[in-house]
């Protein structure tokens, strides 16, 4: 999609902090991190969220990416939270799906 923010980022139209790269999967630091650890990761095919029909068969593919960056990062002993939004009122800012992987400190729930 064209004019899709995280497109333009897969595609290092925009500068990212790139932390993970393969084929289907592009991964970055969140520009705003809610924790130490705050990674984005997202398939570089756009999907515009995880409602999609076609969310279902990337979702695998990003958790073993998180695994593996979380393993990576070291926040898999200590613990971290992946969240996913869909819609405006959950706050998903932009229409692609993407996961965020967040840890390195203590999280409070709820989240806000």
């Amino acid at each position: 999609m064209a004019d899709c923010l995280f497109c333009k980022i897969s595609k290092k139209e925009i500068p990212s902090s790139v932390v993970y790269e393969d084929d289907n999967i592009f991964a970055f630091n969140d520009i705003n991190p809610k924790a130490p650890t705050h990674i984005l990761v997202i398939p570089k095919k756009h999907i515009s969220s995880v409602a999609d029909k076609e969310a279902a068969a990337v979702v695998s593919d990003l958790f073993a990416v998180m695994k593996k960056l979380a393993e990576e990062k070291g926040i898999d002993k200590t613990g971290y939270r992946i969240i996913v939004n869909h819609g405006r009122d959950s706050g998903q800012a932009v229409a692609h799906l993407h996961f965020h992987l967040l840890g390195g400190r203590p999280l409070k729930w709820p989240p806000g």
